[in-house]
Parts: C-alpha cells; sequence; structure tokens
C-alpha cells in the first residue's frame, strides 16, 4: 500500500528552526562533530517539502558512530539503520515539533559530499529548483 507524502509549502522558519537543533546536536556530541549541515528539501529557500528536518552529521572518524548513535536514542530519536549501506546511519525524531531525519555520517562520505552538491546546486539554480519542486508536487 502506498504510503501518502505530504508537501507543504516553504517555511520561512526552517532555517531557524535547524540553526536550533544544530545547537542541540553540537552540544549532545560535543567534540565527536566535524560538521552538521542542513540538507534536504527543506534547506533550500523557497522549496515546498515534506514538514521534516533533514540534518547530516560530519563525525570525525567512523569509530565515533556507536556512542553518537547511542546518544541520539537517549535523546529519543528512532535509528532506522544504514539502509543503503553507504555507512550513513539514518535516525527519526517525531516526538518534538519539527520533525528530524539525522543521518550520521563518517568523514569524506561519498553520500554526504552528493547530497551538498545537490542542495548547493538547488540554492544556486532557481529554475532547477522550481523544476524539482514541481516534480515532487506531481509524484506527491
Amino acid at each position: 500500500m502506498a504510503t501518502l507524502v505530504e508537501i507543504v509549502p516553504y517555511d520561512r522558519d526552517w532555517p531557524r528552526l535547524f540553526v536550533e537543533i544544530e545547537k542541540n546536536l553540537r552540544e549532545l556530541f560535543g567534540c565527536r562533530v566535524f560538521a552538521i549541515d542542513h540538507v534536504g528539501s527543506t534547506s533550500i529557500p523557497g522549496m515546498p517539502a515534506k514538514p521534516l528536518i533533514d540534518i547530516d552529521i560530519t563525525l570525525c572518524g567512523l569509530s565515533d558512530v556507536p556512542a553518537a548513535s547511542r546518544a541520539l536514542i537517549r535523546s529519543g530519536y528512532q535509528p532506522r539503520g544504514n539502509r543503503y549501506d553507504d555507512d550513513v546511519w539514518a535516525f527519526m525524531l517525531h516526538e518534538s515539533g519539527p520533525k528530524q531525519r539525522v543521518y550520521l555520517c563518517p568523514p569524506e562520505n561519498e553520500t554526504h559530499k552528493r547530497r551538498l552538491v545537490f542542495r548547493n546546486y538547488l540554492r544556486a539554480h532557481e529554475d532547477a529548483a522550481m523544476a524539482y519542486a514541481s516534480l515532487k508536487q506531481q509524484l506527491s
């Protein structure tokens, strides 16, 4: 059975919400964090999206993943696994607003690099972003 995908208009609060979430995650992980990036459609100004903040956390090393995973689980995030066997571990937080999907990534991870390239391209090319937005609306 198909799952309903909710696409909502761009929310000007998404960047601010990301900053708040990033602050909390930096406090949670401390020195294990190399970078925290807002990815996904909510990171593209003007882009309709699922009301879900996607976040890539690049850890300092692959060996930091187990401790970071435990910290997220203790904080209420639900583990979703390494679905694509690409060393990216997904976690969801539904209980508080906004919903969050956090990905733990080791340094130099290709999936993370591709997400940043795609995000940056859409941010720099409004015509491509609007075409992508239109496609998302049709598919939802």
